[in-house]
């Protein structure tokens, strides 16, 4: 837990950037009926029924100090869909860092093996090297600041019917370049010294 309020007590740094990374799947829906759409004095009007489209999955890289987010649909989310995302963090948004810190959860597949699942071992070390990983505690999901992120997304964008995959990639892609607009940050303020006194049950006690 330490080590991850540490580096968010760190300064900004474009050749070490703290980027926060998590995910979420999200269920489609779509109408049974169609709505009826809005007249004069007469708000949009929807059934209540809805059909099951299927799953996605939202994979979320957030860079709180910067103000920049990416939200990234997939079907699925395994071994190779984190690979990838890491290869495309490394050489296409941060290509002139020397290192990036990349915050994470305990999810099995956030993990450097992915890389050598994925690409040959001459490239899979390369990235490897590219990469801090700095894990949240178990039950400590709440410090990634993608989570966060994550569920101001689900309020803002993602809490109304979308019938599928391009639907949600569209609607996902306009949050994001507006958010990104607008270069909103997140203000952490749960510091260690904070951590020691409010959470002090979860550290180990020292006996004579």
């Amino acid at each position: 837990m330490e080590e991850v309020l540490t580096v968010y007590a760190s300064p900004y740094d474009p050749l070490e950037p703290v980027v926060c990374r998590d995910e979420q799947p999200q269920v489609l829906h779509g109408h049974a009926r169609e709505p009826l759409p809005i007249e004069p004095g007469q708000c949009a009007r929807v059934d209540d029924e809805y059909t099951r489209v299927g799953t996605a999955n939202v994979f979320c890289v957030f860079e709180p100090l910067r103000g920049w987010r990416e939200m990234r649909v997939t079907q699925r989310r395994t071994l190779k869909d984190f690979a990838q995302t890491l290869k495309y963090l490394s050489d296409t948004i941060y290509s002139q860092a020397k290192l990036i810190h990349l915050v994470l959860d305990n999810l099995n597949t956030h993990k450097k093996a992915a890389l050598y699942a994925t690409f040959p071992p001459e490239e899979a070390a390369r990235l490897a090297t590219r990469f801090h990983f700095h894990h949240t505690p178990k039950h400590g999901s709440w410090l990634n600041a993608a989570e966060i992120e994550l569920s101001v997304f689900s309020r803002q964008c993602t809490d109304r019917r979308l019938e599928g995959i391009p639907r949600l990639m569209e609607e996902s892609a306009a949050w994001t370049e507006e958010r990104n607009s607008k270069k909103v940050q997140l203000c952490w303020h749960f510091t260690t010294g904070d951590a020691r006194v409010k959470l002090r049950r979860l550290y180990p006690s020292l006996t004579p």
